[in-house]
């Protein structure tokens, strides 16, 4: 095992896999290009639509293929392993079970940095499968966070910016974007959660303004902390000002 090498299972958009390339450059405090974390990258696009399994077990399973391409990953000699996909960290206990190395939790990891920055409520946009799954509901609850969800009208918003335009590649229907962020600000989030690496984009694109933690950033960060390479202090907190 090679301390300061990451594996990464990427595809799950193949854009925000790039993006958190991206981002993980950005952050490293280096100076030339030997500062840099070590990765090695499984591009997988092939790996079932997450979402759809979860709301559908007659779709196929992408478990078995993520555990293939984790244990690949182990055999490389990765210390931790990043998949920039949120849900399907639905599916990270048993992937954990089936490797001997740690998988970063972005759920977990934006979690604790919300607590970390003092933020008491957090509206989660994300897919529907993410929600039902209440992945970061559950995880914002152990940390004492109130959380914030989208009503039925503004889930198929946030769902349509994810799919319809993010993943098919077209433009980010701003208004759309940003009336689904505001019906969760005005039920009671102090801060918003880009729960989905798409929804990272879109904010990449279209921000949101202050007060939103792009869950892709916070992932980018943990990888390079974990990979013992020095961060940037402009990224000590996440949260959008």
């Amino acid at each position: 095992m090679q301390q300061d090498l990451l594996g990464i299972i990427g595809g799950l958009g193949p854009m925000a896999t790039a993006y958190f390339l991206e981002l993980t450059v950005k952050m490293t405090a280096a100076e030339r290009d030997q500062d840099h974390l070590r990765a090695v990258l499984m591009e997988a696009p092939d790996i079932p639509d997450r979402t759809a399994h979860i709301l559908d077990r007659s779709k196929p399973s992408p478990l078995p293929p993520l555990i293939a391409y984790a244990q690949k990953l182990e055999e490389l000699g990765c210390a931790h392993i990043a998949v920039p996909c949120i849900t399907s960290h639905y599916f990270f206990p048993a992937l954990q079970k089936a490797i001997s190395i740690p998988l970063l939790n972005i759920v977990e990891e934006t979690a604790r940095h919300l607590k970390e920055n003092g933020v008491r409520s957090a509206g989660v946009m994300a897919t529907t499968g993410t929600v039902r799954t209440e992945l970061f509901q559950n995880a914002l609850a152990r940390e004492g966070i109130a959380c914030v969800l989208p009503d039925e009208a503004h889930q198929a918003m946030v769902m349509r910016v994810i799919y319809d335009d993010v993943k098919a590649g077209l433009p980010v229907e701003k208004d759309v974007f940003g009336e689904a962020a505001a019906h969760l600000r005005e039920n009671g989030a102090e801060c918003l959660i880009l729960g989905c690496t798409e929804l990272s984009l879109a904010n990449r694109d279209e921000p949101l303004g202050a007060g939103c933690l792009d869950a892709l950033e916070v992932l980018s960060r943990a990888a390079v902390l974990a990979c013992g390479k020095p961060l940037r202090p402009t990224y000590d907190c996440l949260i959008t000002r």
